[in-house]
């Protein structure tokens, strides 16, 4: 996943975030070039483009093109536009994938588990507590309806993808913190609600940044991998 802000050197600070498919592509251009200009020869071309879509961080992508020209030139910086601020027409269906409900009770949805296209939670004098910090993105846009009636539902997302939020509160309150990732690929959450005598709040949770975007990434790095290693 490519986890830089807005700028190249701010990725070279960050060695540790994961590489994005597209940072290996980018590194995987500058091995192209060189193998065109001769400074590689067919065979380290090919250990240096396999190693490159086997990196997991930005900085396991720099030691295949520390010694190559290309890497070492200033590059501009890429565009940024937010996120949207309602989902792509049709992206999300009306039908929840999952329900989570409290009443007069405690519900809590965390830890390593497959996030749905829609969500709904419903907090009748409870409280739901919905937790994405560790969740599996299999889709890029994401609903999450909540409902609070004389309760609370409390929603936490991990740092680097994008939260959106559209709702109010009767007598109540509706708190989302706008969220915008630096990486136009990312997740995309968006939270509608009602707190009715309730409260609803979203917002990121600090120090936590998502590892796997989408559960297809591996299948995608291994088919570019195949691809380089076959030309």
């Amino acid at each position: 996943m490519d986890l830089q802000k807005h700028t190249e050197p701010d990725l070279r600070k960050h060695t540790d975030l994961r590489a994005s498919d597209a940072d290996r592509d980018r590194t995987a251009d500058i091995l192209r070039e060189a193998l065109a200009e001769g400074r590689l020869t067919a065979e380290e071309h090919a250990e240096r483009v396999e190693e490159v879509y086997r990196a997991k961080t930005v900085g396991e992508l720099e030691p295949p093109v520390r010694d190559l020209p290309a890497a070492h030139r200033p590059r501009q910086a890429p565009e940024f536009a937010p996120a949207p601020n309602r989902p792509a027409p049709g992206a999300v269906p009306s039908v929840a994938d999952e329900n989570v409900v409290a009443v007069f009770s405690a519900a809590v949805r965390k830890g390593r588990w497959r996030v749905g296209r829609r969500t709904h939670a419903y907090a009748i004098f409870g409280s739901v507590e919905i937790d994405l910090s560790e969740a599996l993105f299999e889709h890029q846009q994401v609903v999450i309806k909540a409902i609070a009636v004389f309760g609370s539902v409390e929603i936490r997302v991990p740092e680097n993808v994008s939260l959106r939020g559209s709702g109010g509160g009767v007598l109540g309150s509706f708190e989302v913190d706008t969220l915008d990732s630096g990486d136009q690929d990312a997740p995309v959450v968006y939270v509608d609600g009602l707190g009715v005598l309730g409260s609803i709040e979203a917002k990121a949770k600090r120090g936590k940044l998502i590892e796997d975007i989408l559960d297809r990434v591996n299948d995608r790095v291994h088919a570019k991998l195949r691809k380089h290693l076959g030309h």
